[in-house]
């Protein structure tokens, strides 16, 4: 069986090396040259909309996956008509458009901070009027890790604002002080099969996540596998999906929504019964599914930019180390530690002496 990838980055690779052991093959389309999944895969090196190379993956492969939600919808249609494609094309048309997502918790009765559309200029200055500052101006598309927001202060100049973004269609959306932002990751198979990992607190910097911890026995987990479940049966979902949320006291406001395996899932493959990277695999092709119930008290720490001494890294009980293939440089990804301790204490130990080394 031979698994194709739109995207050839570590969440790819690591699709791939939860693979193989299931005795499964894979093909990526992915343009840059040094794709970190390409020592584990067929590497295609085309535009994802390149429809030579569209053509030649399902030629290739059985069925087809992404990696991330900024591959283009057309490519998705193009593959569709000739095999199946994981997760499926309304999930990447609603999670690649933060207006249509928004739009689709409210719908679900999911709890949101306050947004508005804006269009231009003139739209921007109604949003303010109607939501008030400060606020977060963010593009509809093609924003992650921080790209494509401007914060808005009273006093500003709106117009620098909407230039900031590119003045492009952009959602307008109120500030939300929240007690803290976590995540879940929900698994639902072909036949409708589901499975919720434990919620992850998740910590960023420059916009960036930085650290997911694992919530045992979290007292909004129900409340969370509730509302991922109503996304999930919507949409007819097939494999991994992540929903971020702002808890704001007993209250979870979704934030956004990735149609993949996420980072904040990182943990679990150490940390759970089966990793989210294994347990997409298996939902995409109608396996029964793993138990997505953790092991022990786990936790993921990115190493963004620069890596540390990995001996150091190593020299940590009970460290986990995770590289990508990537050259490093500012802001990017090149791998993770996971941690899996006996008790949150010590995790917290081995996470505070991590922190030091990055």
């Amino acid at each position: 069986m031979k698994i194709g990838i739109l995207g050839g980055g570590q969440l790819a690779r690591m699709l791939a090396l939860a693979g193989y052991p299931l005795g499964l093959d894979f093909v990526v389309l992915e343009p840059a040259k040094d794709a970190c999944a390409a020592p584990l895969a067929v590497h295609l090196q085309a535009d994802y909309d390149d429809p030579d190379a569209l053509r030649l993956l399902a030629q290739q492969t059985d069925l087809v996956t992404y990696e991330f939600e900024s591959v283009p919808a057309s490519a998705v249609e193009q593959l569709g008509a000739e095999l199946p494609v994981y997760p499926p094309a309304s999930a990447l048309a609603t999670a690649r458009d933060r207006n249509n997502e928004k739009t689709l918790f409210r719908e679900l009765g999911i709890e949101t901070a306050p947004f508005a559309e804006v269009h231009d200029l003139a739209s921007l200055q109604q949003a303010v009027n109607s939501l008030g500052l400060p606020a977060i101006l963010k593009t509809r598309t093609l924003g992650y890790d921080g790209k494509g927001q401007q914060v808005i202060r009273p006093g500003d100049d709106l117009a620098a604002a909407w230039d900031a973004i590119g003045a492009v269609p952009a959602i307008l959306e109120g500030l939300v002080k929240f007690d803290r932002e976590v995540s879940i990751i929900a698994v639902r198979s072909v036949s409708g099969e589901l499975a919720f990992y434990p919620l992850a607190e998740n910590r960023h910097q420059e916009g960036i996540l930085h650290q997911s911890i694992c919530l045992r026995e979290d007292s909004h987990q129900p409340l969370a596998q509730d509302y991922a479940r109503r996304v999930l049966e919507r949409l007819d979902y097939v494999g991994v999906l992540a929903i971020e949320f702002f808890q704001v006291g007993e209250h979870l406001l979704a934030n956004e929504m990735a149609p993949r395996v996420h980072n904040s899932g990182h943990w679990s493959i150490e940390g759970a019964e089966t990793s989210q990277f294994e347990n997409h695999l298996r939902a995409i092709l109608d396996l029964p599914l793993g138990s997505a119930s953790p092991v022990g008290h786990a936790a993921m720490l990115n190493l963004i930019g620069t890596l540390p001494d990995r001996q150091a890294l190593l020299a940590l009980e009970n460290a986990h180390l995770h590289l990508y293939g990537k050259a490093p440089r500012p802001g990017r990804k090149i791998g993770h530690l996971t941690f899996r301790e006996s008790s949150r204490e010590k995790l917290g130990t081995r996470l505070a002496q991590a922190n030091k080394l990055l």
